[in-house]
């Protein structure tokens, strides 16, 4: 695998990574404030029947505010773990073609 493949490789697992990264901190901010400002009981006059657990407090929320919350979440962690996986592939395809680099520069040094 060549360089150019190799920047090409990091560039994407970076591509996923930081948005997906970006992505869990923004639901980990939606979250808490659902915790500060949402009702810790059934209001069914504002249709926040639909309980989640934050933080070991349960929080009542609309079917649209869970749906919307819940996909950001998942949406993120997917993201997240495919650049993740990618950085993987990256470091164990770099570290082959270091490794290869070293030992033509010690046949070299030999045949010196």
């Amino acid at each position: 695998m060549g360089r150019t493949n190799l920047a090409a490789l990091k560039f994407f697992a970076l591509l996923f990574l930081l948005p997906g990264l970006g992505g869990l901190v923004f639901s980990a901010m939606v979250s808490t404030d659902y915790l500060e400002n949402l009702p810790k009981s059934p209001a069914p006059i504002e249709q926040r029947m639909t309980p989640r657990n934050v933080h070991g407090t349960v929080i009542f929320q609309t079917v649209e505010e869970d749906t919307r919350l819940s996909v950001m979440e998942y949406s993120s962690v997917g993201v997240f773990l495919v650049g993740l996986l990618l950085g993987i592939v990256y470091l164990e395809k770099w570290s082959t073609v270091r490794q290869f680099e070293v030992e033509s520069d010690l046949l070299e040094e030999i045949e010196v």
